[in-house]
């Protein structure tokens, strides 16, 4: 086990990051769909969500048991901070995607961890978000022009874009309320 979290702290982060995203589309529909068109090609937000993964990964590659693998931790630990050089140098389009991709990616570990060798079925509301996230972010860091287009489509309609992030609102609800009364 790498994280450590309970179920409970994991549905707990998870609920308060959905409501986090889709607190605004209900809100203030027209001003976070407006924002979110610009989202796929921000230079400064790709800096900083790959910022954020570079930093997670080289936390997680100098502290884990790597196992057999071990001899690789020192080039890793070389060649990660050269590929954040060369991926901020070179990759230019949806930088911010991509990363956000590579984020999703990091954070479904933990949550599928947390719920590892537990029985409750409502623990599945974790482990399909962390599926999700997965199915997402490896979408996201080969073909993110996907997400521009979703968000564009989403956009299109005012009543659409606030029903797909009451959605999103929904399900971090629920995941608050079973984080407090199930795990």
């Amino acid at each position: 086990m790498i994280y450590h979290l309970s179920l409970q702290t994991a549905a707990i982060f998870a609920g308060l990051f959905l409501l986090l995203v889709g607190l605004p589309g209900v809100i203030m529909p027209q001003a976070s769909a407006s924002w979110m068109q610009k989202f796929p090609r921000s230079r400064a937000l790709g800096f900083v969500l790959l910022t954020a993964a570079f930093l997670w990964s080289l936390w997680l590659l100098s502290t884990m048991e790597m196992g057999e693998f071990s001899s690789f931790r020192r080039p890793l630990l070389i060649g990660l901070p050269i590929g954040f050089i060369l991926v901020l140098r070179f990759v230019n389009e949806f930088l911010a995607v991509r990363a956000l991709g590579i984020l999703f990616l990091l954070a479904a570990e933990p949550l599928l961890e947390s719920a590892f060798l537990r029985y409750e079925p409502s623990r599945l509301l974790v482990t399909v978000l962390a599926y999700v996230l997965i199915v997402k972010g490896l979408f996201w860091v080969t073909m993110p022009y996907l997400l521009r287009d979703k968000i564009g489509w989403s956009g299109r309609s005012i009543p659409r874009w606030v029903s797909l992030n009451a959605i999103v609102v929904i399900y971090g609800a629920v995941l608050l309320v079973f984080a407090f009364t199930r795990y």
